[in-house]
């Protein structure tokens, strides 16, 4: 029991939070083994010095989120809590075929338009590239990122972009500007990894709202907006990051007027709205905002290089000078050399013509992932294809794994993204990601053959893994 002796502090968080905070860590960790059982009531309670009725409340939001399970007249057992880990060691000679990561391949970066773009910024700008630059960034960039946005259908100025370093900095941000401990933040489920992350750290209570073919699922977001108002609502309303889905414009609009009636802002994290192939609408969110709901978010990451960190923000102009203030104590401001060099790529390069290649690169992709998927898995898994962007969003039948899935596929050098790092309850994990951003066509097809021909002796494999779960056997 020394283990569970940890220390309760005086502060403004409830004690029955601490207690869970601490175990789901320990649990994450792998200090609490899957099927341990934690100390009774009573006996942790006396460790702790807290009355009873505290670790019923952390054994019941404990168990909400799935992280333990109870078993009448016996007590309350660690889960098998499984998470995407990418610290996998490979051994040196294997290659592996990734479909786990959406970074663009090295061979798409312009890496020699960019560095001729860093020797302009050089020459044209001095000593000065070294400064800190002002709160919003650097100006002449935020105008021509105003220009790209017209692309988009977003007429903004540069008084409304922040610069960030990246969307998982400007998510950070919005959480520093809007949410407090205890607030309510909505977003689809599944979703983006990052965010939830962010929203946690933040102490915020995320809830998490299916996702259906055409978007969110309204029924269910106009029941819970009844009973509870949060303060943002996260989402990617084209080709979602992991499923692929693309909101209808119907549900764009829609999402917008319960905005404005229940009084909440929209986080709209653009992933990928560039490339639609077969999309008869791309429309951002922010390009149907007309009550200044959406603070728009929009990484370069996929489209030019990721190890940029660098992208923007539009923001609401109630917003700004709070957003200013949390930039600034983030990090004060975006590295200014990264900022400079941009805007000189952009100025005296062709980023569109950039765009376009890797949109037909992305696409020859996209059809070769998406014709093997429909042949070789059709009847045997479930599958949504996406009309454009990266990302493919499969599962397998119910009470498999993707996470044993992603184990057993290691061993012949293929890596996926298992579904659970998308959802916050960490109970459903039989869905995967395939990603085509940094696999080549060749390497699509070897990789959709290897997982075509070991299918079958997985689900074979693995079936007393599914009895093991439902009868939760113990030797």
């Amino acid at each position: 029991m020394e283990k569970y002796k940890f220390s309760i502090e005086e502060n403004s968080i409830p004690k029955y939070l601490q207690i869970y905070i601490k175990i789901k860590e320990m649990i994450q960790s792998g200090e609490l083994e899957k099927n341990e059982k934690l100390p009774p009531i009573r006996k942790l309670a006396s460790i702790l010095n807290v009355n009873n009725t505290t670790i019923v409340k952390s054994y019941e939001l404990l168990e909400n989120e799935g992280f333990i399970y109870k078993i009448v007249g016996s007590g309350s057992y660690v889960c098998e809590i499984k998470k995407y880990k990418e610290d996998l060691e490979f051994k040196s000679n294997e290659e592996i075929i990734t479909f786990d990561t959406g970074n663009p391949s090295l061979e798409i970066f312009p890496v020699e338009d960019f560095k001729k773009a860093i020797n302009i910024a050089v020459e044209k700008e001095g000593p000065s590239l070294f400064n800190y630059d002002e709160g919003l960034g650097y100006f002449n960039l935020r105008v021509a990122i105003c220009d790209y946005l017209k692309s988009l259908d977003i007429y903004s100025n540069p008084q409304r972009i922040q610069i960030i370093s990246g969307a998982q900095q400007g998510i950070d941000i919005i959480c520093k500007t809007l949410i407090n401990y205890g607030d309510v933040i909505f977003c689809e489920e599944p979703t983006y990894n990052g965010a939830l992350e962010v929203f946690k750290t933040k102490g915020a209570k995320v809830i998490q709202i299916p996702i259906l073919k055409d978007g969110i699922d309204l029924g269910i977001l106009k029941l819970k907006l009844e009973k509870i108002r949060p303060k943002i609502m996260y989402v990617m309303p084209n080709f979602q990051n992991p499923t692929g889905i693309s909101y209808s414009k119907e549900k764009k609009q829609k999402l917008l007027e319960l905005a404005k009636e229940y009084d909440f802002y929209i986080l709209e994290d653009d992933f990928l709205s560039d490339f639609k192939f077969y999309s008869d609408d791309n429309k951002t969110l922010k390009s149907y905002d007309d009550c200044d709901r959406v603070i728009y978010i929009k990484s370069f990451s996929k489209i030019l290089m990721p190890g940029l960190r660098i992208g923007l923000m539009d923001i609401p102009i109630g917003l700004l000078n709070k957003v200013i203030w949390a930039k600034y104590s983030s990090d004060i401001s975006t590295s200014s050399l990264v900022q400079k060099s941009l805007y000189y790529y952009i100025r005296n390069f062709n980023l569109k013509i950039h765009l376009k290649n890797l949109e037909q690169t992305y696409k020859i992709r996209f059809d070769k992932m998406k014709g093997l998927i429909e042949d070789k898995f059709k009847g045997r898994l479930d599958f949504n294809i996406p009309s454009g962007g990266i990302n493919f969003f499969l599962s397998l039948p119910k009470g498999y794994s993707s996470i044993d899935f992603r184990s057993y596929l290691i061993d012949y050098g293929v890596s996926i993204l298992p579904g659970s790092y998308f959802f916050d309850n960490p109970i459903e994990d039989r869905f995967f990601r395939l990603n085509i951003a940094s696999t080549s066509v060749d390497k699509i097809e070897k990789g959709i053959e290897i997982i075509d021909n070991k299918l079958d002796d997985f689900l074979i494999k693995y079936k007393n893994n599914i009895d093991f779960k439902n009868n939760r056997l113990f030797f």
